[in-house]
């Protein structure tokens, strides 16, 4: 197995103005910034919001050539940007820095798995918007309200496996959902093999999913890109 890990890349910075917020569920929303005509980014990538001394980084959902830039944002009441960006008005000017990161698609002759928990799946929405397709992806969350962009994914993707962490026992499942979290659906169900793996999302699943593909699945690839 190889480990590839994301990386920085600093440009700018650059000023986009807010479009739009619509929420998505009770705790996470999304936003639409104007891109500014400079700004080139890859599918996979994120930006570096600045505000006030306070930095955070978002990876992107839009195409690169949507003149619009698109983040998913799980809103912490108790964190440093999150209750900023739900509490700004339209219109309102924001700093950023990027694109960074290289947790970017790569074309191999192993099938794809990408494997996301939470906003996690935002860098794969981005790549299937751009054409990618014939992916298997596991979205681990706990209710079903966090299924975001689940058309999209269902449309592109081989396989589309909802993880639902917290449903309740003998409760009713969305169509092909798994109960349980995305490890597990990993160990069950997909078949012995090589594959390239992208993980996104909390750093105790990427660890967990990085141990089981060294036991169960020789010769594949891992991308990692931790969201905080």
């Amino acid at each position: 197995m190889t480990i590839s890990s994301s990386g920085n890349s600093l440009t700018g910075p650059f000023t986009a103005e807010l479009l739009r917020r619509s929420w998505l569920s009770e705790k996470t929303f999304e936003l639409e910034l104007m891109r500014p005509a400079a700004f080139q980014f890859r599918p996979g990538q994120r930006i570096r919001l600045l505000h006030k001394g306070v930095e955070r980084d978002y990876s992107l959902l839009s195409r690169p050539d949507s003149p619009r830039l698109g983040l998913c944002v799980r809103h912490l009441p108790a964190g440093l940007f999150s209750p900023i960006l739900a509490a700004a008005e339209v219109g309102t000017s924001f700093a950023f820095t990027g694109p960074h990161g290289y947790f970017i698609f790569h074309r191999s002759s192993r099938p794809p798995v990408f494997v996301a928990t939470g906003t996690g799946v935002a860098p794969f929405l981005s790549m299937t918007r751009s054409g990618v397709a014939g992916f298997i992806l596991l979205h681990g969350v706990q209710t079903a309200a966090e299924l975001y962009y689940r058309p999209d994914f269902g449309a592109a993707a081989s396989l589309y496996v909802p993880c639902l962490s917290h449903a309740s026992p003998g409760s009713a499942l969305p169509p092909g959902a798994y109960r349980g979290r995305v490890t597990d659906c990993l160990r069950d169900h997909l078949s012995p093999g090589a594959y390239d793996f992208y993980l996104c999302g909390r750093r105790e699943m990427i660890r967990d999913v990085i141990l089981l593909v060294d036991e169960r699945f020789p010769g594949s690839l891992v991308y990692a890109e931790i969201f905080y």
